[in-house]
């Protein structure tokens, strides 16, 4: 008997999940309550520029790959990537701006200029941290790495790199203070504090140099658009602009999902709708499954706000890097400039480029604020600082979103992307694929992956199919 699976929700996460049944057999239909797939990795056409609409900004293309080489999607001839030379800098309002290209060497040569001796001290740094990427990396392909998997790639020597923060990492290659704030910026993006981050953010530095960051032309919103003429070459449904209500359990077993007035059948079903799936989208009987610890559980879990972004029209050549950073000490956020102008000229039109200013935010901050908290840090950022408006001739602010906006527009669960990816959350709290409470319900997504780059969505799709694979006892 051919498998019925529903994938609630089109993002990277649930395509990829889609593309995996349906080429081993199951009939498989996406919900989807948006008009379009990819989630918060979509693009979208803005005043004739092209946009990412979230805050994705970087590929970690072994992840990506990974993931299309399971999907047997070649991206070489689907997807065209540019290695990005010059990346990022992180300017903390003082004299020391840090810049980090794609070249160790030219890295390494500015550091050596202006604090002599750090060369030294920064090879050491990037060769361990390869050296832990290169164990720690096949266990990014895991549902649920064991002893084993520990044993077996030698990873047990990085157990105390694991067990440690972000910020302890960074703090033990006895480099600059400047530096340091550089190598971790990933976790200001997250509006985070360095301390209770976890230790991995410390390896992009050393993915960087080694394999590269890179940009594919046209955005990211070209993976999700990949992704689903090859889900639906693949025969799988979508039902766009249909929300679903509910997730049908019968003693404690998924039998489908309602949505209107209509109830599918279903013999398993995958969500990508993250943490909405265990606080909102259970029926009685599915929560009934779960103990009141666990239900307390998911409604403690720290999360992650989408913060403020403007989408721009700026004027000018944009002027490398790629990326350019604004650390704010006083209250450990920052601001990030993205103009990929700088790596695509195509993108020019009559003299003006796309970019988009995106500022963190606090969850906490920005419920308690409300929609006009949130509008007046919007409001700040965008017009009384005009640090990133110096590269530029002239600025237009297209469109702007906030915390609220990013919910109703991208049903984003409490105006959430997900939880913060703290040090403990990635040891222990991640969401399992295979839900360990309702039968034949999987979850999908950057809360059920330890990181969250799009690849790692793709690679939670996966994995969540393939144990749903597993568990129907279904012959590849």
């Amino acid at each position: 008997m051919t498998a019925r699976v529903i994938i609630i929700g089109a993002g990277i996460g649930g395509l990829s999940s889609a593309i995996r049944l349906a080429r081993q057999g199951c009939t498989v239909t996406v919900i989807e309550a948006r008009t379009g797939a990819g989630g918060l990795a979509a693009g979208f056409e803005l005043d004739g520029f092209r946009f990412d609409a979230g805050p994705y900004v970087l590929l970690d293309r072994p992840g990506l790959e990974w993931a299309f080489r399971q999907l047997t999607i070649d991206p070489a001839t689907q997807l065209s990537m540019q290695r990005i030379p010059d990346i990022y800098q992180v300017d903390d309002g003082s004299q020391h701006k840090v810049t980090i290209y794609d070249s160790f060497d030219k890295t390494a040569s500015e550091f050596e200029q202006r604090w002599p001796g750090t060369r030294e001290r920064y090879r050491q740094f990037i060769d361990k941290t390869s050296s832990t990427y290169q164990r720690l990396q096949p266990m990014q392909w895991k549902s649920q790495p064991g002893i084993m998997d520990v044993l077996r790639n030698g990873a047990w020597r990085d157990v105390p790199f694991m067990l440690s923060s972000l910020r302890s990492v960074l703090k033990s290659s006895r480099l600059p203070e400047a530096i340091v704030e550089a190598l971790g910026i990933w976790t200001h993006v997250a509006g985070q504090l360095a301390g209770a981050a976890p230790s991995p953010l410390a390896l992009v530095t050393s993915v960087i140099h080694h394999v590269g960051a890179c940009y594919p032309f046209g955005g990211i919103g070209k993976i999700p658009e990949l992704l689903l003429k090859a889900a639906t070459d693949a025969g799988v449904e979508f039902r766009f602009g249909t929300r679903v209500r509910r997730i049908c359990c019968r003693n404690k077993t998924v039998t489908g999902v309602e949505i209107g007035n209509e109830t599918l059948p279903a013999d398993a079903v995958i969500s990508n709708a993250g943490l909405a799936t265990y606080a909102g989208l259970l029926d009685d009987d599915g929560r009934a499954g779960l103990s009141h610890r666990t239900q307390r559980y998911f409604r403690n879990l720290p999360l992650q706000s989408p913060g403020v972004c403007a989408y721009l029209a700026v004027k000018g050549t944009p002027k490398p890097p790629y990326l350019r950073f604004r650390l704010h000490k006083e209250n450990d956020g920052c601001r990030l400039l993205v103009t990929p102008g700088v790596v695509d000229p195509a993108l020019e039109k009559g003299g003006w480029y796309p970019a988009r200013l995106i500022a963190p935010m606090a969850h906490t901050h920005a419920q308690s604020g409300g929609e006009a908290g949130q509008r007046e840090f919007l409001h700040r950022v965008v017009e009384h600082e005009q640090w990133w408006r110096e590269s530029f001739d002239d600025v237009r602010v297209l469109q702007t979103r906030i915390p609220s906006e990013w919910g109703s527009q991208f049903n984003l669960h409490n105006n959430s992307m997900n939880p913060v990816m703290t040090s403990k959350f990635m040891l222990t709290g991640r969401v399992a694929h295979r839900s360990p409470w309702i039968r034949n319900l999987y979850l999908t997504g950057s809360a059920t992956h330890p990181g969250q780059w799009v690849s790692f969505c793709a690679v939670s799709g996966i994995l969540a199919a393939d144990r749903l694979l597993a568990d129907a006892k279904v012959v590849r």
